[in-house]
Parts: C-alpha cells; structure tokens; sequence
C-alpha cells in the first residue's frame, strides 16, 4: 500500500497519493458520500455503477470488511478514494481488510490525498470526472477524463434471469423489478411476510403480470433514468400502472415512475449521497435522516417528501402507487403494505 498513485481531473487538477486494492488505471465519475460508517454497503451497492466513490470521513476500513452486511454479491463502485484506510481492523465479525477485499474484486483504490480539497472542488464545480494512474500525469490522462461518462446502467447491474427471492408463499406476492437491487428491499418485504419475486429490468409487463402479484416494487439503481436505454422499462412501467397494481417506488425506481407518470428529471449539481440526507414529509412536517445515493432529481412542484437542504423533490404520491428517493424506512414498506390491503389485489 505504499505505491505513488495520481488522480487527474477532467479540468486539470492532479492530486498526488499512494495506491490500495487492485493495481491499474481507472477512469470514472467521481463522487462524494457523507457516511461516517456503512462503507460495506457503499462499496457493494450496484448504484455506484461507472462511479469512482469519494469518503468524505477520513478513517475508513476499522471495522474490516464482513459479507453478511454485502447489499450485492460483490464491489458495486468502479474506484474507490479515502484519507485513510485502515489496515488493522478491530471486530469479531471481521473476514478481512478493506485492502484485501478491493483486490479481490478488482477494485483499484486511492489514499492519502486532501479528501476535503476534493470534495469542496466538487461541490463547487459539480460532479466531476477522473482517472486514477499510477504513472506520472500526461495530458492524454485528462483528454480520457474528459471523454468519460456512465452509460447502460441499468442492464449492467440488473439481475439475468427471474428468481424467486423468499423461500415461502406468505400472504403477499410482490414483484420486484432490479434495475441493482439492494439485498434490504427484499429483506425488508420477506420480513413481513411477503414472497418476493425478483425480475430482470426489461421483463414485459405480461410476463410480470403471469406472477399475479398483489404489488410491485420498482428498485433502486444506477445512472441517467432518462438514458434511451431505459426507454422500454418506462414503457413496461406505464403499462403495469394501467392494472391498477400498487406500486412503490425506491430511488432509481421512484424516477422511472415519475417518467412514466410524464414528469421530467435532472442532473442535480452533485447529488445525494450518505446515511445522513434531511428530507422532510410535507404532510406531517417530520424530519427524517435517510440513506441516499442518487445524482439525479425529479422536478415536480409538489411533493410528499423533500430534501431539507436544497428543497429537491424525495417522494411522489400518487394514491394507490407512491415513491422515495431514498432507502425506505420502515414504515414506508407498512405503507405498501396497507396499500396492497386496500386494494382489488389484495390477498384473500
């Protein structure tokens, strides 16, 4: 862990450090995330896809790194940058180093650089690209920086085949539609009592529909929701609405919805992310700390949630069907519950 590294940013600026993890050269869209702890469940969600992730709080690695809190089978980010990584964690439950864990999945990391500089570069210029190298900087090092961006998502992260998620039948069926699922989604329906069927992110309507399901999750996920790419998957959204199934929305899938019910989206300056994101409801004025990861924002003038920070739009309710921009809490999955209750495709 003592090799000199370089990141180079698209408009220039080089950062000097020492490399972690894989050996290489990278090139991604660098973010920030706030999260003091959970860099498992950062490292290893599937929204960070073509994204090379930025720690904000400089000791990262302490408590090393154990499977069971993985949100995926596997590294979810395309690079990983922090002040320090911890060498020697401290935790019954750990399986190994965050340094071992990054070579194991090929993941090239970046230490020992002004992370406060860097952060404050981007929320001043916006999200920004960069490569990670480990020879001096060229000018060809920026060009390629420059030229990067995140494309086909969704299907890069999206489950290849249907499967079911929950072992038993329970009382409801839900349909969960991955465009890079996190495992808590469908953790948090099979503890209530729901069977989760999980389905790859261009499944036909038709084909969901065979399920019978009593509601629907649209899951979180990476990238643009207006990229042509997801076209199909709006369509297929718009046709499931039309049989009046309950659906619910979360982070990426509270986008795709919003498109399909004729909002529009926008890249936000340099997005949420972090277990730590104010949103208010507006219908009872509460305050709750969430779990975010987006870059992305749907533009409606009213909403059932927004960010306290900068008034963006966190929730959509539409009646039977509603959305989150963030990770639910839990009595937003009650909420679908009561929903599915409600409704003509209620369990009887």
């Amino acid at each position: 862990m003592s090799n000199t590294a370089y990141l180079i940013l698209e408009n220039g600026e080089v950062f000097k450090g020492k490399s972690f993890g894989a050996a290489g050269d990278i090139v991604g869209e660098i973010v920030f995330t706030t999260g003091m702890t959970n860099y498992l469940e950062t490292l290893t969600d599937p929204g960070y896809y073509g994204q090379i992730v930025l720690q904000t709080f400089p000791l990262i690695g302490n408590y090393g790194v154990i499977s069971s809190d993985f949100e995926s089978k596997g590294a979810g980010v395309r690079a990983y940058i922090t002040k320090y990584p911890c060498t020697t964690p401290s935790n019954f439950r750990s399986e190994k180093t965050l340094d071992a864990f990054l070579k194991e999945q090929g993941i090239i990391g970046l230490y020992d650089i002004d992370t406060r500089r860097l952060t404050k570069i981007i929320r001043e210029n916006g999200v920004l690209n960069g490569k990670i190298c480990t020879n001096p900087p060229i000018n060809k090092d920026r060009t390629e920086a420059k030229a990067y961006f995140v494309a086909n998502a969704i299907p890069s992260v999206s489950s290849k085949e249907s499967k079911k998620l929950s072992e038993n039948k329970h009382s409801y069926r839900i349909a969960l539609m991955d465009f890079g699922a996190k495992r808590g989604i469908a953790n948090a329906l099979a503890a209530r009592g729901c069977e989760v069927w999980s389905f790859p992110c261009f499944t036909s309507a038709n084909e969901i529909l065979k399920k019978e399901p009593h509601g629907i999750v649209l899951s979180n996920g990476p990238g643009n929701p207006a990229d042509p790419v997801n076209k199909p998957i709006v369509e297929t959204i718009k046709e499931l609405d039309k049989k009046g199934v309950p659906i619910f929305g979360v982070c990426m899938g509270h986008q795709l919805l919003a498109l399909a019910k004729g909002y529009k989206t926008g890249k936000l300056k340099f997005g949420h992310r972090g277990a730590n994101q104010p949103v208010k409801d507006t219908h009872t004025g509460s305050v709750y700390i969430t779990s975010q990861n987006h870059g992305y924002e749907v533009i409606a003038a009213e909403s059932s949630f927004v960010n306290v920070n900068d008034g963006s739009c966190e929730g959509l309710d539409y009646g039977k069907s509603f959305s989150v921009q963030f990770h639910p809490a839990e009595f937003l999955y009650d909420l679908f519950i009561k929903r599915m209750s409600e409704g003509n495709y209620a369990a009887q």
